[in-house]
């Protein structure tokens, strides 16, 4: 069986305590948290919802207070039946449309436009089916990129998840060398699977995708495949500030590095880490409360 625990507050308070989350590099990694509001006609009441594989402890409860810095809500604690949440929470999703792209489960067909690039994408315990916030902005800022007339020949995609971000790249460049990294060594099944139902082939020659588990850059794979010319990393902000200064070395001068994963909120400290790494703001988009930023370096 698993467990769910929910505390209701305004929503800056539940962003607060997600930005709390991220710097708290101690947390249990088997608490699992998530932030969203309550209804869609609710949009200012939010809940902060925990998942773990166990029953909560006092000390897990603690851990979930800690980070409302004032006033700590009523925890409402449930036991779940034995399921992968993660999976159930996007069975059933609706397709998006981002930029080229059209982005569907097997529930859904696939888009009968010619003018669009069309990605099946599972449920799985891997992030990035594309319905999130942050990664539909990516795909819609990839497509801003291609129509500026960049030309990427080299790319890697940092935090990869599904693959999603890696097959887009391709998708409009299909010719450069693509590199894909997780954390999570789960996401190397996911990927490749993925890869498969969607045409994109797994090698390292031009066109191909090489998949890894890394965290952040420091990988002898991403080091020998380096350095880019592009660079996506949907993350967190917390990471994504201490990943600055690695971005900035393994990009070519005059690279591009496209962030997401951060809050409007977050995005002064992130592009002031990047700024510090030697890369300027080329353009931005907010999707919802989400920020996306493509950020270039200093040509040579």
């Amino acid at each position: 069986m698993s467990w769910k625990v929910t505390a209701f507050a305004p929503r800056p308070t539940i962003e607060g305590a997600l930005v709390a989350h991220e710097d708290a590099w101690d947390w249990d990694p088997e608490i699992v948290l998530s932030g969203r509001e309550v209804a869609e006609d609710q949009p200012d009441d939010w809940q902060l919802e925990a998942w773990l594989d166990r029953e909560p402890t006092s000390t897990d409860k603690q851990a979930i207070l800690a980070l409302f810095a004032e006033e700590r809500p009523d925890l409402l604690i449930e036991e779940l039946p034995d399921t992968d949440w993660l999976v159930a929470s996007q069975e059933g999703l609706e397709p998006i449309r981002a930029g080229r792209f059209h982005v569907h489960t097997p529930d859904h067909p696939a888009s009968e436009d010619p003018a669009v690039v069309d990605f099946v994408i599972p449920a799985s315990q891997a992030f990035g089916t594309g319905h999130h916030a942050t990664t539909a902005g990516c795909l819609a800022m990839l497509t801003h990129m291609k129509a500026q007339g960049l030309v990427i020949r080299n790319c890697a995609d940092i935090g990869t998840g599904t693959g999603l971000l890696a097959f887009a790249a391709l998708a409009l460049w299909p010719r450069a060398l693509a590199t894909a990294s997780d954390i999570d060594a789960v996401c190397v099944g996911v990927v490749e699977d993925n890869a498969a139902a969607n045409g994109v082939a797994i090698g390292a020659r031009p066109g191909e995708l090489v998949m890894t588990v890394a965290n952040g850059m420091a990988h002898p794979v991403l080091e020998a495949r380096g350095p880019y010319d592009l660079i996506l990393a949907n993350i967190l902000a917390g990471p994504l500030v201490s990943l600055a200064p690695d971005f900035g070395k393994a990009l070519v001068p005059g690279g591009h590095l496209l962030l997401a994963g951060l809050l409007e909120t977050q995005e002064a400290a992130v592009r002031a880490a990047c700024r510090k790494a030697g890369l300027r703001l080329a353009a931005r988009m907010v999707n919802g409360d989400w920020s996306i930023l493509w950020l270039r370096k200093r040509p040579a």
